[in-house]
């Protein structure tokens, strides 16, 4: 299964919204990071879509808990 481009900024903003940046760095969180480096290769390589299974395990299960999260919302 294909991740688009535009999913991946929904998820992004969804683990912005739930695990905020902080300190006075503005550091983003754990969550934010690990989607931050999958964006990056998509806008580097200039990708559309991405296939989940070349995410890392973690990126791979924040999109699975956003995808979720997402579909029980639209119910």
């Amino acid at each position: 299964m294909d991740l688009t481009l535009t999913e991946l900024e929904s998820a992004i903003n969804y683990w912005r919204r739930a695990r905020p940046s902080s300190g006075e760095e503005r550091a983003l969180s754990p969550e934010v990071n690990a989607l931050a480096d999958a964006y990056a290769l998509m806008i580097f390589e200039r990708a559309r879509t991405w296939p989940l299974s070349s995410l890392s395990d973690e990126a791979r299960s924040l999109i699975e808990a956003w995808r979720a999260t997402a579909e029980g919302n639209a119910a």
